[in-house]
């Protein structure tokens, strides 16, 4: 009678064993940390360089020349602003009886070098004869016109020179960003002797105030 109570103990046993539910596999995966996510890359500090517009030639990064004016001066202010904006001694008047005149720097020795022209009391336009500045886009005196051409590429229009016999006066307009135009003069050999940026009409005056 004992071994039968045995085995049946024994056959009750392996049959709850058998019973018993297995633990689920997702279960040691659910107590496991998940791993950690990779950590974001920090942004860069690198400058975004800036897109350039190309409606028109741009002024060099180191110069003050623009179609919009000459530095701090724009064209179009009065002649207050621009001398305020210059902010040095500016040398000239009008003459009796006319509203048109140039102003020069105290350095300038001749004002055909470099000067600034106003009209109506406004500043208007401003000429340059030296190769120590460039103008807008990259021109300067004693380029020739092949490389005037090549460096604004052959948009510059072409006009005979009213004094000089085989001169021009090659000229391109501000294309939006101003209303205003950058001209050059050239002599018979074709290299540049003077250039100007100004608004219409003065600066197609070709004596200047004169």
């Amino acid at each position: 009678m004992r071994r039968v109570s045995l085995l049946f103990l024994a056959i009750a046993g392996v049959s709850l064993a058998a019973c018993k539910p297995a633990a689920p596999d997702n279960v040691a995966a659910a107590d496991s940390p998940a791993p950690a996510a990779p950590a974001a890359s920090p942004p860069s500090s690198e400058p975004v360089p800036p897109v350039a517009d190309p409606a028109a030639p741009a002024a060099p990064a180191d110069g003050q020349a623009s179609f919009a004016g000459y530095g701090d001066m724009k064209l179009g202010s009065t002649v207050e602003e621009a001398k305020a904006a210059w902010g040095g001694e500016l040398n000239g008047k009008p003459s009796e009886g006319s509203t048109c005149y140039h102003l020069t720097p105290k350095w300038v020795k001749k004002p055909s070098d470099f000067s600034f022209m106003a009209e109506d009391g406004k500043f208007v336009r401003y000429d340059v004869g030296t190769d120590k500045e460039a103008a807008p886009g990259g021109g300067k005196v004693g380029m020739t016109t092949e490389e005037l051409q090549k460096l604004y590429a052959n948009a510059l229009q072409s006009n005979p020179h009213k004094y000089v016999e085989g001169g021009k006066y090659l000229s391109i307009a501000a294309s939006g960003v101003a209303p205003s135009k950058l001209v050059f003069e050239t002599d018979a050999a074709g290299k540049v002797t003077a250039w100007r940026v100004g608004l219409s009409p003065q600066v197609d005056y070709v004596e200047g105030c004169s």
